[in-house]
Formats: C-alpha cells, structure tokens, sequence
C-alpha cells in the first residue's frame, strides 16, 4: 500500500477515521467503508498501520459479500477524520466513539451495502468455528478461553446490542443454527424499519451499530484463528509416528 495521506476522497484509497482516546493512550483506525475492519495501537501512525496488516486477513470478508474486487483495488489509505473517543477508547483500544461519518444518512443501498458485509463477517465467524480447535492456544488475551467461550461471548454481547432494536432472542436460541439465523434476519430487518424511519438504535447511529457489531464478530473470530490448536496437533501427531 501507498503513503497515507489526508484530506478528501482519493480512488482507490482506503478511508480512515481515527478515533482518538482522551488521555492519548490509545488510538483506533477505522475504515468506514468496510464495517469490521477497525485496529487499535498506542499512536495514530501505529493504528494505522495495524490497519493495514489486517487488510488480507479482511479480503476472506470482501469475498463472501461478493465485493472481493473492489476490495482488491485499494492501493492506499486516506485519513478523513480524526475525532474524540471515550475512556473505553483508551482503555480497551477499541472504537467506542461516532464519528461523523457514523452520523450521516445513507440511502437504502449504502444501508444493504453494509448490511451484506456484516453478514459476511457472520459467515466468517461461523466458518472459522466450525474449523478451528475446541481447546485454545492459552495467552494473555481471553486468558484461558476456549472455543465455545469465545463463541458464547461473541453471541451474548451481540443479543445485548438487539435489544438497542428491540429484537429479544433467548440465550438458548442462538446455539442452534435455526434460532441463530432467525435471531440474524431479525437484526437485519430491525435495522431496515429503523433506518426507513429514521430513526437510530436507542442511542447508537446505525452505522456504528452495524460496524460495531461486524468488528466484534470479526476479532473474536481472528482470535480464534489466532489460539487455533489444529496445526500445532498434527505436527506433533506426526512427530509421535
């Protein structure tokens, strides 16, 4: 990738906002544009940077929203933003702040736009479950977490977050494939009645909710990738014949 450069859009450069905790300890790049893909560090320059590492490992999510070209075509980053986080900014070096960006209106395809790659981040989430070891790698993230933890976590934070639409799914309900791709659709369509009016989730833009929710999935499927234990296994199976 290109220099990055600030100002208005540029092609094929990757929009950038960076949420700037109050007491400076920590910074978060986001790319607005590709809900999910948001990497916090300890300065702006490191942020963004992480950013980018991260950018192949989000190409799997452009594929299955079927935008894996247009995705491919970045060649840069352009910051447009920089605005004010909140003490969990700091604290946690995730985004917890609307930018701008997070405040605008947008049409009924910018809306399905965004809709569709959080719900590729879903399909990624489930895929990596389904492939990656019950037992986890053991570290200072998540402590002693494993798999299904990790997954129970991931659902719980977001049935919290539907109540913000008024979508009430049972605990119970989301481990089974049925209630959890009916609890999906709900969510989804919660957010379509909301924006046609309107109107926001209680307090949070619908953007931010839908970027939130797709960068929650995503990390803790990225963690999972990351404390995976199956090709540690089989290279010790193997040693053991």
């Amino acid at each position: 990738m290109s220099t990055t450069v600030m100002g208005g859009a540029v092609a094929n450069h990757l929009r950038v906002t960076l949420e700037i905790g109050p007491k400076g300890k920590k910074v978060v790049a986001v790319a607005p544009d590709w809900p999910g893909l948001a990497r916090g560090a300890t300065t702006e320059e490191a942020a963004i940077e992480r950013l980018r590492s991260y950018v192949p490992r989000y190409a799997p999510v452009a594929k299955l929203a079927g935008m894996e070209a247009a995705f491919a075509a970045i060649t840069g980053v352009n910051v447009v933003e920089r605005y004010p986080g909140t003490g969990s900014t700091d604290f946690w070096g995730i985004s917890f702040a609307f930018s701008s960006i997070d405040q605008q209106a947008m049409s009924g395809e910018a809306l399905e736009r965004e809709l569709t790659l959080m719900q590729a981040c879903w399909a990624f989430f489930d895929d990596v479950r389904l492939r990656v070891s019950a037992e986890m790698q053991r570290g200072p993230r998540g402590g002693g977490r494993d798999r299904d933890h990790i997954v129970r976590h991931t659902f719980a934070a977001e049935q919290d977050w539907a109540k913000k639409l008024g979508v009430l799914t049972p605990q119970d309900a989301l481990l089974t494939d049925e209630g959890l791709s009916t609890h999906r659709d709900a969510y989804c369509n919660a957010i379509r009645a909301l924006h046609s009016q309107g109107k926001m989730a209680r307090t949070w833009p619908l953007r931010y909710l839908i970027r939130h929710s797709a960068f929650h999935t995503l990390d803790h499927a990225w963690e999972m990738e990351d404390k995976d234990l199956t090709a540690k296994r089989g290279e010790r199976d193997i040693s053991n014949e």
